[in-house]
């Protein structure tokens, strides 16, 4: 009975800690999201920086697999070339070990203070308080969890079946390595088996060698998680996240023969017993991050070989079935999967246009030309496709949701001539005319950029989902995004006045791309309309709510 209890305490003090890491992961990613996005794709121009911030991330994230992911996403769309992504997950691997060794020190006490701070700060009324409030939230149900694990350890120090068990691990690494690789993989977390093996390091049931075996295996499960996310994704991210696992099993095969040997120079340093597992993992991924840097260049060019580029593909719809319109569930269904083909679309034809634009080239332009085609045909055949629809008789329901999805459709169009008529003319001229625009205005622009970028992001979750709460936050980025412009167009006027040369080349050049952009965060923001119209929140004009305060 009491080894029932045992486990049931342990398992249970374990899922504490998952739901926390979800909890700051969920809460960073409401508060700071777009501004960690911004921050990996922008900080990723050369080693140190890349580096850099694949920790930060990890360490606000608290999941190596969310930067991972994450880092995957941008190389598939070119916002990160493969030999810097690779050197942004030996940061995340630090990222993750840094995280568990604080967590180690003893800080568990703060726990009732971070959740009742974190309920509170929750109460605010803006996304990033909310945000934040919940990563507070997550960060002290971590801790709390720590202290459960301690207690629930507690009972195993005189366990003669748990003891036994240890024994034949300690027997066989191989297999010690592998169960707690298998651990980190089912989890899908690293940091939450590094926690586990500290609370039975700290019932002191565990060798140092054994310690040193099992942080190596929570280590390479960790690599699992993003590999197994991005299968059936393009081969630039799957070249991304399978290096990683490589670069990891490498680190594994070598330090597993010389455990041993790290047994005994553990025990010769000036180290706490009860730290020995977060000790090692950081010496581990800092070795591995010494020795991996220099060769990241060669790892891409291998993944670049051993992954091949992925065969192209039909332009023709994907998803518009004919024999689906006797069923409007599913032909609706059909209509909504082609018109995110239509997003994907437009969102790698913005890209195409921020590369152009950071580097003063005109081959990404090239193809935003074929890309808007593209777009025309996509959205011309669910127009025609749902007009079928629409003649066999639909329901209420059925015909309000074939409306949004045509007018997300055609706001999509608009999206795309905007880019190929007015970004991309504006952009070639900055080009061929060798303008350059003064450090703040670019800086004004690519921020403007990204923030689009994530905007149409965010838009196609809404679309799918029907998210009230995103919709509200996007409508809220919308206030932003035409405050963003009016200060830019202000300070661009400023910069005029002063008389700066840069200022007074581009000027046309910068209001129009601000303008320009702006319009295409407010064919962005459309797509929320519905949903908080129906929701009774969205107001008929603001000159009527202004007439209304008067």
């Amino acid at each position: 009975m009491q080894s029932t209890i045992t486990i049931v305490n342990l398992l249970g003090a374990v899922a504490l800690l998952l739901f926390g890491l979800a909890q700051v992961k969920d809460g960073v990613t409401r508060a700071f999201g777009v501004k960690l996005r911004i921050v990996l794709a922008t900080g990723t121009k050369s080693g140190p920086r890349s580096f850099l911030s694949g920790f930060l991330a990890t360490i606000a994230l608290q999941s190596s697999t969310a930067t991972a992911l994450t880092v995957a996403s941008f190389a598939e769309r070119d916002l990160i070339r493969p030999r810097m992504a690779q050197i942004v997950l030996l940061g995340a691997n630090i990222g993750t070990a840094v995280t568990a060794w604080i967590f180690a020190t003893g800080v568990a006490w703060l726990s009732p203070l971070l959740i009742i701070t974190g309920i509170v700060v929750r109460k605010g009324a803006s996304t990033a308080r909310q945000g934040g409030g919940t990563a507070l939230v997550g960060v002290g149900l971590m801790l709390l969890s720590l202290h459960l694990l301690s207690n629930a350890t507690e009972p195993m120090r005189d366990s003669p079946a748990l003891g036994a068990f240890i024994g034949l691990l300690d027997d066989a690494w191989p297999v010690a390595l592998l169960l707690s690789a298998a651990l980190a993989f089912v989890s899908s977390s690293s940091l939450a088996v590094v926690v586990l093996i500290l609370s039975l390091a700290s019932a002191d049931i565990l060798s140092t060698g054994l310690i040193i075996v099992l942080i190596l295996g929570a280590n390479l499960g960790g690599a699992i998680p993003p590999v197994i996310a991005t299968l059936s994704g393009p081969a630039s991210s799957r070249r991304i996240t399978i290096g990683n696992l490589l670069v990891r099993a490498a680190g594994c095969a070598i330090a597993l023969p010389l455990a041993g040997y790290g047994a005994m120079l553990l025990q010769q340093l000036p180290l706490a017993k009860a730290m020995l597992p977060v000790d090692a993992h950081l010496i581990f991924n800092l070795a591995l991050a010494a020795i991996a840097w220099p060769f990241s260049g060669v790892v891409s060019n291998m993944m670049a070989k051993m992954v091949p580029d992925d065969p192209g593909t039909d332009e023709s719809p994907r998803f518009l079935d004919a024999s689906a319109l006797d069923t409007p569930v599913v032909a609706l269904a059909n209509a909504t999967r082609e018109v995110l083909v239509v997003g994907d679309t437009i969102e790698r034809m913005l890209i195409r246009a921020e590369n152009a634009f950071k580097h003063n080239d005109l081959t990404p332009l090239a193809e935003i030309i074929v890309l808007e085609q593209k777009v025309d045909r996509l959205q011309q055949d669910v127009k025609i496709y749902l007009s079928q629809l629409g003649r066999k008789g639909l329901q209420e329901d059925d015909a309000r949701r074939s409306i949004t999805i045509i007018d997300y459709a055609i706001n999509l169009e608009h999206i795309g001539d905007i880019i190929e008529k007015g970004l991309c003319e504006q952009i070639r001229k900055k080009i061929v005319n060798g303008f350059k625009f003064s450090d703040e205005g670019y800086d004004e622009l690519k921020t403007l950029f990204d923030m689009t970028i994530e905007n149409l992001r965010a838009a196609q979750s809404i679309f799918v989902t029907g998210d009230f709460d995103l919709a509200r936050h996007l409508m809220e980025i919308k206030d932003d995004i035409r405050r963003l412009e009016k200060r830019s167009s202000g300070r661009h006027l400023e910069r005029l006045r002063d008389g700066l040369t840069q200022s007074l080349q581009t000027s046309s050049l910068h209001l129009d791309m601000l303008r320009d952009l702006k319009r295409i965060n407010a064919h962005i923001v459309s797509v929320a309309h519905p949903i908080l119209d129906e929701g009774g929140v969205l107001g008929d004009s603001r000159l009527r709510a202004a007439d209304s305060r008067s």
